[in-house]
């Protein structure tokens, strides 16, 4: 069994989909990306409030944790499968996102900063777990998916949620597009 995890993350959490080669959903859950009492989002909602030294600290903070939580959260989604995972599947980022702190206070990077952060962490936690990492654009990959399973695009995408009951959101149906479109990549 080949199984692919696809994740819709959000500002510290995420729903997690891990499907099948059949794309059958094996587990799906909501994962937790940074440790409780820790800002989620801290150069939207702290930085406009700090200094540039002050944002950078609470930012390497931020990450510590991200680091902590998501690996935390990974680990045990993988200690749960009957298989090893093969691969994750993460919204894409600008590939020209800046690295400096003070671009990304200000708008337009400031609202996508702590998502791109996220990912990106995500992304080396994957990797370094042996993972291969899928892109996907949320705005595309339910139609991609479709357009790849096609007759069985209903049943797969939104079967889950007759089979295996509430919840089975928007979020879920990306995940398990984006491990879809990763296996077919």
């Amino acid at each position: 069994m080949t199984l692919r995890l696809g994740i819709a993350d959000h500002f510290g959490w995420a729903v997690a989909v891990t499907a099948s080669a059949d794309h059958d959903v094996v587990d799906r859950r909501r994962i937790e990306l940074v440790e409780p009492d820790v800002t989620a989002a801290p150069i939207h909602y702290e930085s406009h409030r700090l200094d540039v030294a002050a944002t950078a600290a609470l930012v390497a903070k931020v990450r510590e944790s991200v680091v902590r939580a998501s690996s935390a959260a990974l680990d045990d989604l993988a200690a749960a499968l009957p298989e090893p995972v093969v691969s994750m599947s993460l919204r894409t980022w600008p590939p020209d996102f800046p690295d400096d702190l003070a671009v990304q206070r200000r708008s337009p990077y400031e609202a996508r900063a702590d998502a791109i952060m996220y990912r990106q962490i995500l992304s080396d936690l994957a990797h370094a777990r042996g993972w291969q990492v899928h892109l996907y654009r949320a705005q595309d990959v339910l139609g991609q998916a479709a357009g790849l399973l096609a007759d069985r695009a209903d049943d797969v995408l939104h079967g889950p949620r007759e089979r295996l009951g509430p919840p089975w959101t928007k979020d879920h149906r990306l995940g398990l597009a984006a491990t879809v479109v990763a296996a077919r990549s």
